[in-house]
Order: C-alpha cells, then sequence, then structure tokens
C-alpha cells in the first residue's frame, strides 16, 4: 500500500495527487487542483507548482522553503466544479517552521487556462497573522501520526 496522500483526503498518494504530479490525468476540479498543489508544496514540487500556476501570475521562481506542511483543511468552495469555468477555494493550511507551529488561511482563485485548472491567486486571511507557536518535544506531533513530535517532524 502507498503512503498516504498528503492534501488530507484519505487517499493514497499513488492513486490521489500522484498521477496529478506525473502529467497522467488532469485535475478535475479546483478543489482538486488545489489539493495537488498543497501536496506539491509539502512534496518540494516546485516545477508541477510553477505549471499549474496561471501563466499572467506566475512568479519567475520558487525558493526552496524550510517549511513542513502537516494538514490541509478545505473550508468552502464556491464553483470550481468539472463544467466550470471558474473557482475559489477557501482553505487551511497548517505547518512547522523553526519548530513552530503555524496557520496559512487563504481564498484561492483558480480558472480554466487552455483546457485545465490553474491556480490564478489567493488573499490571505486575517488569522494567518497570527503567531506561530511552540511545540513542546514530548507534545503529540501536529501531522496526526500519533507518535510525539520530538519522534515525527521534530526529528
Amino acid at each position: 500500500m502507498s503512503a498516504p496522500c498528503p492534501c488530507g483526503s484519505g487517499h493514497p498518494y499513488a492513486t490521489c495527487c500522484g498521477p496529478i504530479h506525473r502529467g497522467e490525468r488532469e485535475a478535475a476540479t479546483a478543489e482538486s487542483l488545489m489539493r495537488s498543489r498543497y501536496s506539491a508544496y509539502a512534496l518540494n514540487l516546485n516545477d508541477y507548482l510553477l505549471e499549474s500556476w496561471h501563466p499572467e501570475t506566475r512568479p519567475g521562481t520558487l525558493h526552496a522553503e524550510s517549511i513542513k506542511w502537516v494538514g490541509l483543511e478545505i473550508v468552502a468552495t464556491q464553483q470550481g466544479g468539472e463544467d466550470d469555468a471558474q473557482g475559489m477555494v477557501e482553505f487551511r493550511a497548517r505547518y512547522i517552521a523553526d519548530d513552530r507551529l503555524g496557520e496559512l488561511s487563504e481564498n484561492s482563485r483558480f480558472t480554466r487556462h487552455q483546457g485545465r485548472w490553474v491556480y490564478v491567486e489567493g488573499d490571505l486571511q486575517q488569522t494567518a497573522a497570527r503567531q506561530p507557536t511552540a511545540i513542546g518535544r514530548n507534545a503529540p506531533c501536529p501531522c496526526g501520526s500519533g507518535l510525539k513530535y520530538k519522534r515525527c517532524c521534530g526529528k
């Protein structure tokens, strides 16, 4: 059995975001593109991130960051279905940086470009401005593994 997909769908990576990352199939909805982009951040797949970004808003490069992404929650979606031309996905993504747990909240906009879903841009939510909190070494790991932080993501 394959490792679980970082996007939090509960499906194996090999059948969830993996085929999208490898170009074997396109994301069918704005939400599936959002999930595949989150997984790409978690797996440092910068080429995929740039390819799935709208050419008018795409940056020239992405810089590798020392962030470990540990959880994605889809809060809401508007449009973005298989027959739609545009969509919005509101999400919260938890991360660990410098042994501190933080959260990024964003409303992301997606559109179809040349027949496939692409990320256009996002608006960070006010909750994203809160200060990251320190994670105790003996605390449960925020990734949900059930292990202590020091034995999991804190290694």
